[in-house]
This record gives structure tokens, sequence and C-alpha cells, in this order.
């Protein structure tokens, strides 16, 4: 992305994609160029959590597995000097192994040994604050680390963009797996009733009776959690049961 044109596409593909593996994808396309072939997006836990709890807070990665549950079983998030780094500070922070990095504990040492272990050597955190203050990092590694400090803030741009269209599906997957289940008819009716239809020309339009058709409209009020019409035909709206 060295020119307005190239991130305004990126933005675009990004905006495009209609899957977190497909933003994941498009990241990694432009960071590997910078030798970051590895990507980790996540919601910032706290540290109270029990390990696999702080796991959910990921959105999407492509660090090896077995590293990934090794880190969450030993926990050590709660040791791990960037995580300090992107609580305190939202600047893009590098790193290059545990051997250039002073005062490490022992436990963290160990956990930096262990990372290159799984050519996880040189890496980037870009932490994103979010309108709800909320912190999302990107975090980013490779065996290698080659960008030049002045595209680093250009690559921070590309992750908040990232990060934000990640958050924005995972968001959209949780409603949808909440989403109340309307029937062919039930779906029918609610439209019908959006365009201000009664039950009896509802049943006249269908096919059915008028009893039947009140029926339906009963059924999918209570689903959508409504107490009359209106709010019936404003969730139904707000759930993409009508477009």
């Amino acid at each position: 992305m060295r020119s307005l044109d190239e991130t305004l596409q990126f933005v675009a593909d990004l905006q495009a994609a209609h899957s977190i593996d497909a933003v994941q994808d498009k990241f990694l396309a432009l960071s590997s160029h910078y030798g970051l072939d590895r990507v980790l997006v996540g919601t910032l836990p706290d540290s109270g959590l029990r390990p696999e709890a702080k796991k959910a807070h990921l959105l999407t990665y492509t660090w090896p597995e077995e590293w990934l549950d090794h880190y969450v079983n030993e926990d050590y998030f709660d040791c791990d000097p960037l995580a300090k780094v992107i609580r305190h500070d939202p600047r893009p922070a590098p790193w290059r192994g545990a051997g250039s990095m002073q005062g490490l504990s022992p436990r963290a040492q160990l956990m930096f040994d262990e990372a290159s272990e799984f050519n996880i050597k040189q890496g980037l955190v870009l932490p994103i604050i979010t309108l709800e203050s909320d912190i999302v990092f990107v975090s980013l590694a490779g065996e290698t680390l080659d960008i030049d400090p002045l595209e680093i803030g250009t690559l921070h741009l590309a992750a908040s963009h990232t990060a934000t269209r990640a958050l924005q599906l995972s968001q959209i997957a949780i409603a949808q797996r909440a989403r109340p289940e309307l029937t062919a008819r039930e779906r029918e009716c609610i439209r019908w009733a959006a365009l201000g239809k009664s039950e009896w020309e509802i049943s006249q339009i269908l096919g059915i009776s008028e009893h039947t058709s009140e029926k339906h409209l009963l059924s999918a009020k209570s689903k959508l959690g409504a107490v009359n019409r209106v709010q019936a035909v404003a969730e139904a709206i707000r759930l993409g049961y009508i477009t």
C-alpha cells in the first residue's frame, strides 16, 4: 500500500469480504511482503480470566495450533511482555526475539525460546483502540522482520481496517446464531404486514384463512420478542427478514 489508490482498494477489498478467513487472507497478502506470515487478531482479555476463556477472545489466527494451545495452557499471556506493552501503549511494538529484550522473567524467556521452535522468532504487535475504548490487537510474526520503520505506520493503518472488519463479521455471526428461525409462512406474513396489510388482506394474498394468517403473525411476533405488530416488523427488518 504505497499509494492512496492502493490503500482505498485494500479497504474496499476488506469491506467486500464476507468471512473472517477472507479478511485474514487479504491482510496476510500484505504483511507477508515484510516477512510476517503469521497473524493473530483478537480483543485484549482481562488478566483474571481462565486460560481457555482468553482463547475465546481470538477472532482469527494462522499461528500453529500446537503452539497456540501450548501458549494458552501455560497461560503465557500473563507473563508475555508484549501483552503488557499493548495494554498501556497504543503504538506499534516490533520485537526481535528474547535476546533483544531486556529484563525478561525466566518464564517469559522460556516462552520466547519455545516460540522460536515454531519459527515465531520476530514480529510486530499493532494495538488498535476502538470507539468503545476496547483494545484490539493484531500480532504478526515470522522468521524475519523486514520492514522500514516508515512503513510500520502504513501496516498499522491496514491492521486497523482489518481488525474493524473482523469485529464486524464476528458480531454478525453472533447475531445470526441468536437469530430466531421464522418459518416460510411467518416470513411471508410479516413481510406483508410491513406493507400495511391486515390479517384478512394477507389471507387473501396467500390463499389461507384469516385465522391462519393471524396465527402466523402471532407466532412471528412471539419469536421476535415483540409486543405489537410495529415492533415485530422493526425487529424483522433488523434481523434481515425484510429488506
